[in-house]
């Protein structure tokens, strides 16, 4: 039942456009949670509810970092489904159009100043 219920944390996860389209931005390496936001142009709290889901499915791998949270793709030590899913995922939507204009908004964005990305993002408490 196990492996029932790992599918279809992963099925839920590939269900949301939003979520398969944090997968595409994975690809070519690790965002902090304020870049994700940034591409997705949904609310923090969104984008963090989503990640979660992803998280749980095991498709994404979290780390902090000082005040950094980063999202990155699994490594090869991922279990099968897990590394059969983004496969899929990558290799059917690599030239859906959403995915193409995403490419080119995402090397702007990886290019932009963190700290100054990530300011608007934060709470004011610790912005002081």
């Amino acid at each position: 039942m196990q492996d029932m219920q790992k599918f279809l944390s992963i099925t839920k996860a590939l269900s949301d456009e939003n979520r398969v389209r944090v997968l595409m931005f994975l690809k070519s390496g690790e965002l902090c949670v304020c870049q994700i936001i940034e591409m997705l142009g949904l609310a923090p709290s969104t984008v963090s509810k989503h990640m979660s889901i992803l998280h749980q499915a095991g498709l994404v791998t979290t780390h902090k970092d000082g005040r950094w949270v980063f999202y990155g793709l699994p490594g090869d030590d991922a279990p099968g489904p897990v590394r059969a899913a983004i496969e899929l995922v990558q290799s059917s939507l690599q030239n859906e159009p959403t995915v193409c204009c995403d490419s080119d908004r995402l090397a702007t964005v990886r290019n932009t100043n963190r700290d100054e990305l990530c300011c608007h993002y934060r709470p004011h408490s610790e912005q002081e």
